[in-house]
């Protein structure tokens, strides 16, 4: 099923909730719309749903407008964030109910319930209500309800949000495979990067109800098109600060202040003679060094694997990861050296990027 949303607008009162989105969502496809909270990115997967009208633009199912179709019309199947199970029935009475809502025969039913609690590892807690079950389990359950019915769409509105997070890589993996397997078209509402990036074919970033961005994880992480998705998308955050580039003797320079990194052709040739814009690099492509640009540790931050460390450079300072086996303590004098075919740059007025855009 290929989903098409056409300049899709939705206003509550005076608050514009999400505003002229147009994006096309392929067959089989699975797209995450992400985003912070109150973005707009469950109210456009409400609309999408039909639980939502629009209140400008149209929703196409193929080619289809969906706008006044009811919800129970749409084939769609839905996994909440809450699960919205039924407590007093049985997991076999929660999976099969769309289906006794369509009056599909009970041999059928039955036989289909089956098959689709095996394929989630519920097979055996058929008789069992939701508060007997764990969270995994309840959410499991709340899965296979939506796939029972064999929908053309599946929608998520954060459903892995109450698991802890042990559970919720188990579950990202099994909802990736199934979603794959099947080959339904999938849309998943998240506020956590890793789960977008990890899962998704392609994700649209959304902020104040407007798509910043939409294209797959690769391209989204070294290819940000605004300011906003590039502090957004990476973790830890990606580096910025205020620079002007200039060129001087065949080089191009990144400065401000005592602070001068030069940086390749093909990324500055488009910030140079712009003033001041704004530069940004990820911590990981921030390398201690035995020569480079000397600075001060400000902070260390411990994350098991890696450290991850505030330098401070005069009055600026950058995060990077280092080996927690150097020992690093705050004060130490280091030296680092900047991976510059990796910076990125962006208008300070528009965010945009001057790379990308």
């Amino acid at each position: 099923m290929i989903v098409t949303l056409n300049n899709l607008t939705k206003r509550f009162g005076d608050v514009v909730a999400v505003d002229s989105i147009h994006m096309q969502i392929n067959d089989g496809e699975f797209v995450a719309f992400l985003g912070p909270s109150g973005c707009g990115k469950t109210t456009t997967l409400l609309m999408i749903a039909g639980i939502y009208k629009p209140s400008e633009g149209e929703i196409r199912f193929n080619d289809r407008v969906m706008n006044r179709v009811p919800p129970k019309d749409r084939n769609i199947g839905m996994v909440f964030q809450s699960y919205a199970l039924y407590p007093h029935m049985t997991v076999l009475e929660n999976i099969t109910f769309p289906m006794r809502l369509k009056k599909v025969p009970k041999d059928k039913m039955l036989q289909r319930a089956q098959q689709v609690a095996d394929m989630m590892g519920i097979g055996h807690l058929m008789d069992r209500r939701p508060g007997q079950l764990s969270g995994g389990q309840q959410q499991r359950v709340a899965l296979g309800r939506a796939l029972a019915k064999e929908p053309d769409i599946l929608l998520f509105d954060e459903p892995l949000s109450n698991l802890d997070a042990r559970l919720r890589l188990s579950m990202r993996a099994e909802i990736k495979r199934l979603q794959m397997d099947l080959g339904i078209t999938s849309i998943y509402v998240t506020h956590d990067q890793v789960e977008a990036m990890t899962m998704a074919d392609r994700i649209a970033v959304i902020k104040d109800g407007r798509l910043q961005a939409y294209c797959p994880p690769g391209e989204l992480y070294d290819q940000p098109r605004t300011l906003f998705v590039a502090g957004f998308i990476g973790n830890p955050p990606m580096n910025f600060l205020e620079v002007e580039v200039v060129r001087e003797n065949g080089e191009y320079h990144a400065r401000t202040g005592g602070f001068d990194v030069v940086v390749p052709p093909e990324r500055a040739q488009k910030a140079a003679g712009q003033g001041k814009v704004i530069m940004g690099i990820r911590p990981e492509d921030i390398t201690l060094a035995d020569q480079g640009i000397p600075g001060e540790i400000y902070v260390v931050e411990p994350l098991g694997r890696d450290d991850l460390i505030d330098v401070q450079i005069q009055d600026l300072h950058f995060r990077l990861l280092a080996d927690p086996s150097l020992n690093l303590k705050i004060g130490d004098p280091v030296q680092v050296r900047f991976n510059t075919e990796k910076v990125q740059f962006f208008d300070p007025a528009t965010e945009r990027s001057l790379l990308w855009d």
